[in-house]
């Protein structure tokens, strides 16, 4: 019986704060369903798939949500009214994802797999918005918030042409992984810390 009532992603909150993912979420399901036809405008879809529909977007629906709309019964209408409610999550959401965006720089972040976090949140929620964002772009924004004094290095990874940006924070992270260790070992035994050999010691 749990089975029939689990959720399949996070329902739609009724302050709409996770409107943009619910609506990716949604589409993504109802495809799999063989159901995506069912909020496109003007589609033909059979009663029994709008039924079905409706019942798979109400189940994902904030209780609240359920109440308000509790007269619509044609899963189109019901995803353009949600869209006329909570679209404007876009403009909210946008103005931030550009301010990280352009501030973003690799120096300020402690390790590199932070920066790529931070990365992939920013243009994933620019994305979300309607903004293209490349691999090109990705890469550009790393090149050129690489630490003033790591310019040589920076040239070093631009040389070796990459065209995407996995490529380069793959390299990022080894280089950063070794980077580490061997400092690990230099603390461990610091240079000059290993004792000189007795003139005479027996092998």
């Amino acid at each position: 019986m749990s089975n029939l009532t689990k959720l399949e992603f996070v329902a739609l909150d009724i302050s709409g704060k996770n409107y943009l993912t619910w609506i990716l979420d949604a589409e993504i399901h109802l495809n799999a369903k063989d159901l995506g036809n069912t909020i496109k405008e003007g589609n033909e879809a059979s009663l029994q798939d709008r039924s079905k529909a409706m019942i798979f977007l109400r189940h994902h629906l904030h209780e609240g949500l359920k109440s308000e709309y509790l007269g619509v019964k044609d899963p189109t209408i019901l995803w353009k009214n949600l869209e006329e409610r909570y679209d404007h999550q876009k403009s909210i959401i946008l103005p931030k994802a550009r301010y990280d965006w352009m501030h973003m720089c690799l120096q300020d972040f402690k390790t590199v797999n932070k920066y790529n976090s931070a990365m992939f949140k920013t243009v994933s929620q620019l994305r979300l918005c309607g903004d293209t964002v490349t691999d090109e772009d990705m890469l550009e924004k790393t090149f050129t918030t690489f630490h003033a004094s790591n310019m040589l290095l920076q040239q070093q990874y631009r040389e070796r042409g990459f065209t995407k940006y996995s490529q380069l924070i793959s390299c990022l992270l080894v280089a950063e992984q070794n980077n580490e260790l061997l400092m690990k070992n230099h603390h461990s035994h610091p240079t000059g810390s290993k004792p000189f050999p007795e003139a005479y010691a027996n092998a």
